[in-house]
């Protein structure tokens, strides 16, 4: 869903797409970077004792939230682009899912990196440059930021049938 936005955004602003088709705009996630969970998965890794770790951001957002962050960001008004398609409700919808990582910040000292917002950035930024336009560039700032230099995703974003 969260790449169907941001492709999907790009792709209009480029003018490759008229509109977006999504279903339910009220079911709530706790997004997250796949890279904040791979350090917590290296830090669960390097603990003494087998235990279960509950990972995720501790916020949660809904679609509509994920749209507002994504067209915002590029300046545009997603009512004017997104149309409802019951064809994408999921018959065994979650309605709300929120993650307590409370338990692997105080056993494994890990907390994300890259919060809701920030994460947005760094998807449209990745995908208007997979489809050949200038980023506004937030996004690379701030995976500078909060994971240095090392993360590229020049040649790792993966195209969905540009």
């Amino acid at each position: 869903m969260t790449r169907k936005i941001t492709l999907g955004a790009a792709r209009i602003k480029l003018g490759l797409q008229d509109k977006l088709l999504i279903g339910n705009l009220n079911a709530k996630r706790d997004w997250g970077y796949a890279p904040d969970y791979v350090a917590a998965m290296w830090k669960i890794l390097q603990h003494d004792q087998p235990d279960d770790f509950v990972i995720g951001t501790g916020e949660s957002h809904s679609v509509r939230e994920f749209l507002d962050e994504a067209f915002g960001y590029l300046n545009m008004d997603w009512r004017e682009y997104v149309e409802i398609d019951p064809r994408y409700f999921r018959p065994t919808e979650v309605d709300f899912l929120l993650a307590d990582y409370s338990y692997a910040r105080k056993t494994l000292g890990w907390e994300p990196r890259i919060t809701f917002k920030d994460l947005v950035k760094i998807m449209v930024d990745a995908d208007l440059e997979l489809i050949g336009l200038p980023s506004p560039g937030e996004g690379k700032r701030l995976l500078e930021k909060h994971h240095g230099a090392w993360h590229r995703w020049d040649s790792q974003v993966v195209s969905m049938g540009i």
